[in-house]
């Protein structure tokens, strides 16, 4: 085996991972789940591969202001929640589009947003 087939399966799982789940991982998340499958997978190569596919489209990187870089394998448009108590990032899908709202009032043409909202979940919330 070659090491491109190798990165190649290694960047495949990566982005497999990352589309498997809803809950934002980081980095560190990917690359912990994916170890004992490749162990010669380094965190490097989880964060090269990462920042690629945001590059390309393929991922959404979310900045929260925790000084961690979340990412998002489902790159339609939409917001996200960031519960400041368990650090969770949550997908906010709006149902009506506001962006023509905002096109309109400010005389602009958008071409994506990146929006989040801070506060507490209903479990940090009791």
């Amino acid at each position: 085996m070659n090491g491109t087939t190798k990165n190649s399966k290694q960047r495949d799982a990566i982005l497999s991972t990352l589309r498997s789940t809803n809950t934002h991982p980081t980095a560190e998340w990917v690359y912990a789940r994916l170890k004992p499958e490749f162990p010669s997978l380094s965190l490097a190569t989880v964060y090269r591969n990462l920042n690629r596919f945001c590059e390309t489209g393929e991922a959404i990187k979310i900045d929260v202001g925790d000084k961690t870089v979340h990412y998002d394998g489902f790159t339609h448009q939409h917001a996200h929640f960031y519960c400041k108590k368990c650090n969770n990032v949550l997908d906010i899908n709006k149902d009506t589009d506001f962006t023509n709202e905002i096109e309109t009032k400010y005389n602009v043409k958008l071409k994506g947003y990146s929006l989040v909202f801070f506060g507490e979940c209903k479990d940090c919330s009791v």
